[in-house]
């Protein structure tokens, strides 16, 4: 066999094994509709992490790239939280407790009436019936706090 071929040969023999070795699934974060969520979060006892965004917020999709794309993040959201994208600005309806509302309606609800910037990332604890805010775009590490803050918050019932 000449070298040429022979070389070809064990090119392509190596990639045949790269592909046929499954690489770990990264963990992946699966954003659940408001409707379903928040039926979920009753049942499996959990808060609704909501992320308020819009299409046209440059730091929602920093927020997206930068924080909600990592893996420990991910993990966290997973495990103690039912994750929503929430974009107010849809036309869309939103059923809270039997009752149905605009997007802006909605937000009015979260946020107490106060105006609120993107990204926004709401907590809605429904066995205590409260909801806590945190505005603005926060990095991995700052999340990861503000996320292990309301794992605790939660389990302070």
């Amino acid at each position: 066999m000449e070298m040429r071929h022979f070389a070809t040969l064990v090119v392509f023999s190596i990639i045949a094994l790269l592909f046929a070795f499954r690489f770990p699934d990264r963990p992946r974060l699966e954003w659940i509709e408001w409707n379903e969520a928040y039926k979920m979060a009753k049942k499996k006892d959990k808060i609704l992490l909501i992320d308020a965004y819009t299409d046209w917020c440059g730091w929602c999709k920093k927020m997206d790239a930068d924080t909600y794309s990592k893996g420990e993040i991910i993990k966290l959201i997973n495990k103690s939280f039912i994750p929503v994208k929430f974009n107010p600005e849809l036309k869309q309806k939103y059923e809270v407790n039997g009752e149905e509302m605009s997007g802006g309606q909605l937000l009015s609800l979260l946020s107490g009436g106060s105006r609120v910037g993107y990204p926004t990332t709401f907590f809605l604890d429904l066995e205590k019936n409260k909801v806590q805010m945190v505005s603005g775009y926060k990095d991995e590490e700052a999340f990861k706090q503000v996320l292990l803050q309301k794992i605790e918050w939660a389990k302070s019932k």
